[in-house]
């Protein structure tokens, strides 16, 4: 049995795409000039896709086939460069659900310490 690209074109030709639009224009944003100073927006942009086809058992008389893909892409603020009077400075964007967590972590590890020394304490009486 031969398998033609025929059913196979559509991922590529979405796969193609991605790789053709992706470059700095999708990590650097448009400069926004007021008063003298430049805000360059910076994201960090990751993706990933994949696909795959196959055949299987078919009815007599007919052909067995199948194919699928995706791709995914995700783009994440990271900060902005900031250009006053010649000199370029950095300023990184805050996650404030990155914050969170890390206090949600620190509290838990520091409430099961507290367990912890209560119950030793509570078999040395």
């Amino acid at each position: 049995m031969t398998q033609t690209l025929s059913h196979e074109t559509p991922v590529l030709e979405t796969v193609r795409r991605v790789v053709e639009n992706a470059g700095a224009s999708r990590v650097f944003g448009e400069p926004v000039r007021q008063d003298g100073v430049t805000v360059i927006p910076v994201a960090k942009v990751s993706g990933g896709g994949g696909g795959g086809s196959g055949t299987g058992p078919a009815p007599e008389g007919q052909e067995a086939g199948g194919s699928g893909g995706g791709v995914g892409i995700a783009a994440k603020p990271v900060g902005v460069f900031i250009v006053r009077d010649g000199k370029v400075s950095w300023r990184p964007a805050v996650d404030i659900n990155k914050i969170i967590m890390g206090g949600q972590i620190v509290l838990a590890v520091a409430l099961l310490t507290v367990r912890a020394i209560v119950k030793a304490r509570a078999r040395m009486s």
